[in-house]
């Protein structure tokens, strides 16, 4: 047994951490349980750490610099054995987890116990090794290679993530559990590596709660720590309860004053959906006190299903055919020098819509000559005709919101298409290089920040010209929830490294919309075309 870390610290005066017990359970369950307690932490709503301990369902790993070439036989084989292949954002390259193999997620905020990195990796590689003298096995680091071997063969693996700070992922050590799917990979991207357990080196099979309770000892011991068993239940619900609360940079006050009333009373008389109001935008009281809108043209009802949107489900009526000339008036009558439409998906209609907004350009080039144009238009179920007759109608910016990173769509838009978004916005530059490209996310649902990242690459590639980047709210229970609230210097870094990657105008905040400073980012944007 290694005697490099000790720890002689009486119990009594250790710290308190949450001790999360599970059953064999399955792996994007707890990744996301992980994420949860991860982000809880960095709000601040959740003091202690918390250990998970567990053992997995059959599923790979591969970390985020992890290369597929290490996975040696064909996903389709694992489909068929019912064994998924999960891509997180943890270091080191592929490898397996299973029944039979102990894992210990600590989520621990490094800045609270003056521990660095490499120290921490260490004390997690001291405990198994301790795990392992339990059963009489002796295991030692590798100098080259992290986690714990016996002799050449790799008997424990780590692996972990840091946030603001704070931990997550962490060790797997073999206990029993079947060797035979780490041929199917080279673990950790090591080429021929074994691996081992603690019952083939020990000559015997190991109990399992034997297992967890010289696990659970040792993390006491070399963390200095004192667990506190908390029922899988119970933190759940707990962290409910967390994420009701917003955060103080989400408050907000209630619109009022004269110029909102103005504004409110002008489309109430005319009959006019905005999106601020049917989307339920954070935005509106500003925009109304400002004498803004976003107009919401083709009624209020959505023919799709989204689950972020608060925009009303169900059958629309027929377009209403005096529409965009009472569009047209109302922008004349507030003043506005750049225009912003929008309207619900109506999947119902031929052309989705396509010629509505047409006619609305139209209406506003009749009766306001010099307005700028902006159109956020659906993605006329990849109508090829209907988006170039939108694009030939010639408004200053076209946007169309991918909304969200790939993995999220069945989730979060099931009708939508990834890739048909952005062959949209490919075709506005194929139309038009006078038109400004634009496209919007909601961060907050779960995404993870490669993903973001290889989303912003592929907008780029289509001809995207503007970015907006603003917070998921969830609108109702019935929506899907909010993973995690980004604070305003996370958006901040966002929108510099959007303009560094190449994007000519961006808007990234907690409040960003779609048409958040519409005018001032095409105004930017141009002046970088």
């Amino acid at each position: 047994m290694s005697g490099r870390i000790t720890n002689s610290n009486p119990k009594t005066g250790r710290r308190k951490c949450l001790f999360v017990s599970f059953e064999v359970s399955p792996y994007q369950e707890v990744w996301r349980l992980q994420k949860q307690v991860l982000e809880a932490k960095i709000q601040r709503w959740l003091d202690e750490d918390v250990i998970f301990l567990l053992e997995h369902e059959p599923v790979f790993t591969l970390g985020r610099r992890g290369n597929r070439d290490n996975l040696l036989i064909p996903e389709e084989f694992l489909a068929e054995q019912g064994i998924d292949v999960v891509h997180v954002e943890r270091g080191g390259d592929i490898t397996y987890h299973g029944p039979g193999q102990l894992v210990a997620y600590p989520i621990s905020d490094l800045r609270r116990t003056a521990s660095g990195v490499v120290e921490f990796v260490e004390r997690l590689e001291e405990v198994m090794i301790r795990v392992a003298a339990d059963f009489g096995v002796h295991a030692e680091r590798n100098a080259k290679n992290r986690g714990v071997w016996v002799g050449p063969k790799k008997l424990g693996s780590i692996g972990i993530a840091i946030r603001h700070g704070i931990t997550y992922h962490g060790l797997a050590l073999n206990i029993r559990n079947s060797l035979e799917p780490f041929s199917w990979i080279n673990p950790c991207g090591l080429q021929n590596t074994m691996m081992t357990s603690i019952s083939i080196e020990s000559g015997r099979m190991i109990d399992m709660e034997e297992a967890r309770a010289s696990m659970s000892r040792h993390l006491e011991e070399v963390f200095s720590i004192r667990l506190k068993s908390v029922n899988p239940r119970v933190l759940r619900h707990r962290l409910g309860v967390c994420r009701k609360r917003k955060p103080d940079w989400l408050r907000i006050r209630l619109p009022s004053g004269p110029v909102f009333s103005k504004t409110r009373a002008l489309l109430t008389e005319t009959g006019l959906h905005t999106v601020c109001d049917e989307a339920l935008c954070p935005n509106r009281g500003k925009c109304f006190s400002e004498g803004t809108a976003t107009f919401l043209i083709l009624g209020d009802r959505c023919t799709r299903n989204c689950r972020f949107c608060a925009v009303k489900k169900g059958s629309p009526l027929p377009p209403d055919p005096d529409e965009p000339a009472r569009v047209a008036r109302a922008a004349s009558t507030m003043g506005l020098e750049y225009v912003v439409v929008t309207s619900v998906t109506r999947d119902d209609l031929p052309d989705g819509g396509a010629r509505e907004f047409c006619q609305v350009v139209h209406e506003i080039r009749q009766t306001m000559p010099e307005a700028g144009i902006e159109l956020l238009v659906p993605d006329f179920q990849g109508n090829e005709e209907a988006i170039d007759s939108v694009v030939s109608a010639g408004p200053h910016v076209l946007n169309h919101n991918v909304e969200t990173v790939p993995r999220l769509y069945r989730d979060v838009r099931p009708k939508a298409v990834y890739q048909r978004s952005l062959e949209l916005l490919a075709r506005i530059k194929a139309g038009s290089k006078d038109v400004v490209a634009k496209s919007g996310l909601m961060l907050g649902l779960g995404e993870e920040e490669y993903e973001v990242e290889k989303v912003l690459e592929d907008l780029l590639e289509a001809g995207c010209d503007v970015l907006t980047l603003g917070q998921y709210l969830q609108p109702s229970s019935q929506h899907v929830r909010v993973q995690r609230y980004l604070r305003p210097e996370e958006f901040d870094k966002w929108r510099d490294k959007a303009l560094c990657m190449g994007f000519k105008a961006v808007a990234s905040g907690p409040f960003v919309r779609s048409s958040y400073k519409a005018r001032e980012l095409y105004q930017n944007a141009i002046g970088q075309i």
